[in-house]
């Protein structure tokens, strides 16, 4: 069964990164445009709006108008926006605008001084509404209808997307439409991921709610600029720090007109944009120009070969032979939870060890019985797996002695009629001294004790096996 939560994402090593002009960070600003998009009984709406506003804690008016939220929000629309085109056109920063399409069309001269700056006009969906219990049709019509409503307003379709208040189905919507260079739905990493849906790999760019003015309007965020300064360049100074040291990653900052727009606040934003711009090594870039760079150097993975991609039948032929003989153990952990963390060889082998784990002692004890004795009759008949021959041979096994042949045939002997199953060891890295040396000293264990070591063993040797198999 397909777990399609990733946890792993990039793991300890992050991809290699060269940002355009060698940069140690991409800084990305974002402007949400809401304004004439949020709930208003005048839009059709069953109640006021609720979310995101001076109104800390505010409810849904049911059926009712709330003038003070309406003038909260026209005030983002009249002074905000325009408080914060003069900073980023004078400070020449390039913009990603996430544009209700419903609130762009009721603000013409903003669309066109967004239009005049060069700024991405990104789709923020049709309506600033939720869309938590929207049915799968009833969004996919709101998609469908933003898309036609953004191309009309702003003359193109918008390449790339952000509902914000997004459903389960939202991304896998997107993607289904396949017109979009990337979504950026998620808040799960520091840079630009690929998600593969219904055949297709889309290019996520995450998002951010704690770079964000938002914390403004919610409870335990910012209550001051300085509080909100303080946090952008913390941010920007850990980021930075890891590109110099070779690990470039993203910043995002999320903004509100009605939000940074007022005075108190917008000196904060002037700080952080200053103090940005006085660092060499900074790309500030539109979200498009991110996506763009990403897919020209990082492309997507290829799908074959990722074991959370594979049926049942792909995933036991390729794997059901990592423990010996046993592809009972795969199709177990194929029922059970494989995912993208399990792509990788410490993953994969997680997923398939804690399955021979929960097995029964019996069921263990079949799969010790599964692997050949050392240097035994199976390897001098040629009749080993694929893997036991090579593993044997790297360690000199199938290169004996006729002294050292007659003593492991002499061990094998004795330690099957004390144990039951044959020795077992991880020969990788080992020679025919240190083999021979390890038998004979573990013949001599207690039957528990070395049928506890035998299934360590056993493990051991599944994930080498994966690790000349996967990365």
């Amino acid at each position: 069964m397909a777990y399609d939560r990733d946890m792993l994402g990039y793991g300890a090593t992050p991809p290699a990164v060269e940002w355009p002009g060698n940069a140690a960070i991409a800084i990305q600003i974002v402007m949400n445009y809401e304004e004439g998009g949020e709930n208003c009984i005048a839009h059709g709406d069953a109640a006021s709006e609720a979310f995101l506003s001076e109104i800390v804690g505010g409810t849904p008016w049911e059926g009712m108008r709330h003038w003070n939220m309406e003038s909260i929000y026209e005030y983002g629309a009249r002074a905000g926006f325009w408080r914060l085109h003069r900073l980023f056109t004078s400070s020449a920063i390039p913009v990603t605008v996430y544009g209700v399409a419903t609130a762009l069309a009721r603000s013409p001269e903003q669309v066109a001084a967004m239009q005049a700056a060069d700024w991405e006009i990104a789709s923020h969906g049709l309506k600033w509404i939720d869309y938590k219990d929207f049915s799968r049709d009833e969004e996919q019509a709101h998609l469908d209808e933003t898309i036609r409503m953004h191309g009309a307003v702003t003359g193109e379709r918008p390449r790339g997307w952000y509902t914000g208040r997004c459903s389960t189905n939202t991304v896998d919507l997107v993607t289904e439409e396949g017109g979009f260079d990337y979504v950026s739905d998620s808040y799960a990493d520091d840079l630009p991921y690929w998600r593969r849906h219904a055949g297709r790999d889309q290019l996520v760019i995450p998002y951010t709610l704690d770079a964000n003015d938002m914390r403004f309007a919610t409870p335990q965020g910012f209550n001051s600029g300085d509080q909100f300064f303080a946090y952008l360049k913390d941010s920007f100074d850990v980021l930075y720090a890891e590109g110099q040291a070779g690990s470039p990653k993203m910043m995002n900052v999320g903004l509100h007109c009605r939000l940074v727009g007022r005075p108190g606040r917008m000196a904060a934003l002037k700080r952080f944009i200053n103090y940005a711009q006085s660092h060499d090594r900074v790309w500030f870039a539109r979200r498009i120009e991110i996506a763009d760079h990403w897919r020209k150097h990082h492309p997507p993975p290829e799908p074959s070969g990722q074991p959370h991609l594979m049926d049942e039948r792909e995933f036991v032929a390729a794997y059901g032979s990592v423990f010996e003989h046993s592809p009972w153990i795969a199709e177990r952990a194929h029922k059970a939870d494989i995912g993208p963390a399990n792509n990788t060889a410490v993953g994969l082998h997680a997923a398939l060890r804690t399955q021979f784990r929960l097995a029964s002692r019996t069921e263990r004890l079949d799969v010790l019985k599964a692997h050949p004795d050392l240097a035994g009759k199976l390897a001098a008949a040629k009749r080993l797996t694929a893997e036991s021959t090579a593993e044997q041979a790297g360690a000199g096994l199938d290169a004996l002695t006729d002294d050292e042949r007659r003593r492991f045939t002499e061990l094998n002997t004795g330690y099957v009629e004390r144990f039951g199953f044959p020795f077992i060891i991880a020969v990788k890295g080992l020679d025919k001294a240190r083999i021979l040396a390890a038998f004979e000293q573990r013949i001599s264990n207690e039957k528990d004790i070395e049928f506890t070591e035998a299934c360590k063993q056993v493990e051991r040797i599944a994930r080498l096996r994966l690790e000349d198999m996967l990365p």
